[in-house]
C-alpha cells in the first residue's frame, strides 16, 4: 500500500503522540518530519543506553542539532522525560515528538507527562476518508484497518503475530499480569462484550477468575490503547437510564482475531459487533482528531430503548443506529423514535449495509460505507 496522508493535526508545539502498535506512528512522522533527530527506544541496545544514563539524551542532542527530536516509545525509557522537561524549560527552540504504545509504564513511574508543556495526541486506525478508494467496508470488516495489518499479504497470519506480539512484549515482558494463560482467556471472553454495556461479573464467572482481577486487566487493555467504553448520554435525560458503560475493543480486525469461531457461530453473531465497532472506531477518530471537543456516547433506557452512538458537540447532535441489514424494517426505528421524542434538536441517523439514501419520517438512512467516507475532520460533514 502506498502511503496514505493521515488526517490527524500537526501540532507546532512539543508533543505526545500515543496509538497502539501498528497505527502507523512512525512511518506518518517519517513523512511529517524529514529532518527529524530519531531514538528509536525499540532498538534494545538504544533503550538500555538510555536507561543507564537518561542524560545522555543532552549530550546526543548538541553532537547532533535538529528543530524536531523523535523519541519512539519512550515509555521504555520514562526517566527520559525529565531530561526532555529540561531542555523544553531551556527554550532552544527544539520541538519534542514523544511517542508512545502505552500510557501505563508512564503512570506507575509517576511521570507527570512534562507537566503539561507537551500536548496530547492519538493516532487511530485509518478512516475510511484517509483511505479513498482503497476503503473496502468487507475487508474492514474481517481485517480491520490497522496500517500494519493492511500492509500485510496475510492479514490473518498478521493478526495472529500482532496480538501475540501485545501478550507477549506488552503483557509477558513488562510484567503486567501473573498469569498470561488467563489474560489470554480473558481476551476471548471480553470480546463477546464489544458493543455490549460492560458486566464485569459476567466476565469475571466465564473466565473463573476474581472480579478485582477482571477490572485490573480491563484497566490494562485501556491502558495498552487497545480498548475504551462510551458512558451513557444523560444530558437533560426524560427516563430512567442504564448505568454501564459501553465496551469495544479498538479495532474490528482484532475483536474478529480474538472472537472464537466455530460451528455455532453464525455469521451475523460476528457481522454485527463488527460492524458496529467499525463506526465506533472511525467516529472516535474523527472525533479525536477534530479541533473542537465532542462527546461519543450511547443512548439506552431502563425499558430497552437503545441508540448505538451519540454525538454531541458545539454545532453537532446526532443519533445513530447501525443495523447490519441491507432491508430497513420499522422495528429498526424504533430507538431513535423514542430518542427523537426526548430531543427533538438531535439529527436522527440510521446507518445500514443498503445502497439507498432513504428518508423515514424525520430519520435520516444512509448506505454506511458512504457516511464513513464523510467523516472528514478537516471538512464539514454534510449530510
Amino acid at each position: 500500500m502506498s502511503f496514505v496522508q493521515r488526517l490527524i493535526h500537526f501540532p507546532t508545539d512539543s508533543f505526545f503522540l500515543f496509538g497502539p502498535r501498528g497505527t502507523g506512528k512512525s512511518t506518518w512522522l517519517t513523512h511529517v518530519c524529514k529532518q527529524a533527530l530519531v531514538i528509536n527506544l525499540l532498538d534494545p541496545a538504544v533503550s538500555r543506553e538510555y536507561s543507564a544514563r537518561p542524560e545522555r539524551l543532552k549530550e546526543f542532542i548538541k553532537a547532533h542539532p535538529a528543530k524536531k527530536v523523535v523519541i519512539d516509545e519512550i515509555q521504555k525509557v520514562p526517566d527520559l522525560l525529565s531530561v526532555v522537561h529540561e531542555l523544553i524549560e531551556q527554550k532552544l527552540g527544539i520541538q519534542f515528538i514523544l511517542t508512545g504504545s502505552s500510557a501505563r509504564k508512564l503512570k506507575r513511574a509517576g511521570v507527570n507527562l512534562l507537566a503539561g508543556r507537551a500536548i496530547i495526541r492519538h493516532l487511530h486506525p485509518f478512516l475510511a476518508t484517509e483511505l479513498h478508494t482503497q476503503f473496502d467496508l468487507n475487508a474492514a470488516l474481517e481485517y480491520g484497518l490497522l496500517p500494519v495489518i493492511l500492509d500485510s499479504k496475510n492479514p490473518l497470519e498478521k493478526l495472529r503475530a500482532y496480538v501475540a506480539l501485545y501478550l507477549k512484549e506488552e503483557v509477558q515482558t513488562e510484567g503486567l499480569v501473573r498469569n498470561v494463560g488467563n489474560f489470554s482467556r480473558f481476551l476471548e471472553v471480553a470480546s463477546f462484550s464489544h458493543g455490549q454495556q460492560l458486566n464485569v461479573s459476567n466476565i469475571a464467572r466465564e473466565c473463573a477468575i476474581s472480579r478485582k482481577i477482571v477490572e485490573s486487566y480491563l484497566s490494562i487493555l485501556e491502558d495498552l490503547l487497545l480498548s475504551f467504553t462510551l458512558p451513557v448520554f444523560t444530558k437533560r435525560a426524560q427516563r430512567e437510564m442504564v448505568s454501564h458503560p459501553k465496551f469495544y475493543l479498538f479495532d474490528t480486525g482484532v475483536f474478529r482475531f480474538l472472537r472464537a469461531q466455530g460451528p455455532l457461530d453464525t455469521a451475523s453473531e460476528l457481522a454485527g459487533p463488527a460492524l458496529e465497532g467499525l463506526v465506533a472506531q472511525q467516529l472516535r477518530a474523527w472525533i479525536d482528531y477534530q479541533t473542537t471537543p465532542y462527546m461519543l456516547s450511547y443512548w439506552r433506557t431502563r425499558a430497552g430503548n437503545e441508540i448505538d452512538f451519540i454525538v454531541y458537540g458545539q454545532s453537532t447532535f446526532w443519533a445513530i443506529e447501525v443495523k447490519n441489514t441491507t432491508q430497513i424494517r420499522p422495528k429498526d426505528l424504533n430507538g431513535l423514535k423514542a430518542f427523537g421524542e426526548d430531543y427533538p434538536e438531535a439529527m436522527l441517523l440510521l446507518l445500514y449495509r443498503g445502497k439507498e439514501r432513504l428518508k423515514k419520517g424525520n430519520i435520516l438512512c444512509l448506505p454506511v460505507d458512504s457516511f464513513l467516507q464523510q467523516l472528514n475532520p478537516e471538512v464539514k460533514v454534510n449530510l
